[in-house]
């Protein structure tokens, strides 16, 4: 989607912002209270699952993120 960013946090959460929507497997929307940004949990210790709550900063989780180049789709 046009307008859609999705920021990479070491040490940290997805956040992403703008214009977009956010799904269960099946494909029913999540309702967003009319956020125009939210953070995903990649620590997997959220009490709010798929959402960031915070837990990252007292568990253990590391993860240095730095952008990079994908290597050609095959």
């Amino acid at each position: 989607m046009a307008g859609t960013k999705v920021t990479v946090f070491t040490n940290g959460p997805l956040r992403v912002e703008g214009d977009f929507s956010v799904v269960d497997q099946e494909g029913k929307e999540f309702g967003l209270g009319g956020r125009t940004a939210v953070t995903f949990c990649r620590c997997g210790h959220t009490g709010n699952t798929p959402f960031c709550d915070g837990t990252h900063k007292r568990q253990p989780f590391a993860s240095v993120i730095e952008a990079r180049d994908l290597p050609p789709k095959p």
